[in-house]
């Protein structure tokens, strides 16, 4: 697999400014990460799965930097949105910033909303999933590692070794429709 890792860079910054929303997804404030996740306050996340022609998916390894899940296998790429920031344009820059993946917005296709609730870290969710064999460019800050994905293979990997998993991609992963 063609894998780099690109130099530097944070993992998060407990300074970043987030949209806080009610219990229908509006805007009703703004607040930095440390304090949303402080007071389990409800905000925007999105998570990107990327499959190749054999329909693997390509999932990282989180930093041990990470504040969550630190060391778990997740999503392609995953990450908050930016105060006054929409969904895709979230997934978009998620893929670029942590995996080098530039792709058009129309290849972007949305999958799955999740409901802000303890499971999601009170995050609402928009899944993605792209097309995009790679190569990708992993951010080091952000991913230690990254593989590719058989989806019986995973299945069976989620069902034996739950905990190699983060919980919001364990979560995500069993909504999924096919």
């Amino acid at each position: 697999m063609d894998l780099k890792v690109k130099a530097g860079g944070e993992a998060q910054s407990a300074d970043e400014l987030f949209d806080v929303v009610d219990e229908q997804d509006r805007v009703v404030g703004r607040a930095r990460r440390a304090e949303v996740h402080a007071r389990r306050l409800r905000h925007r996340a999105v998570h990107v799965l990327c499959f190749d022609e054999a329909g693997r998916v390509f999932l990282q390894r989180r930093s041990m930097a990470k504040d969550s899940a630190p060391g778990k296998w997740c999503a392609s790429c995953s990450g908050h949105l930016d105060a006054g920031e929409d969904y895709a344009a979230a997934a978009l820059r998620e893929l670029a910033e942590e995996i080098g993946a530039r792709v058009e917005p129309a290849a972007l296709e949305p999958w799955l909303r999740l409901e802000a609730c303890r499971e999601t870290g009170m995050e609402f969710v928009w899944v993605y999933r792209v097309r995009h064999a790679g190569p990708f460019t992993l951010h080091p800050a952000e991913i230690m590692d990254g593989a590719w994905f058989e989806r019986g293979a995973l299945e069976t990997a989620l069902r034996e070794r739950p905990r190699d998993f983060a919980g919001a991609f364990r979560y995500l992963w069993a909504r999924l429709s096919w």
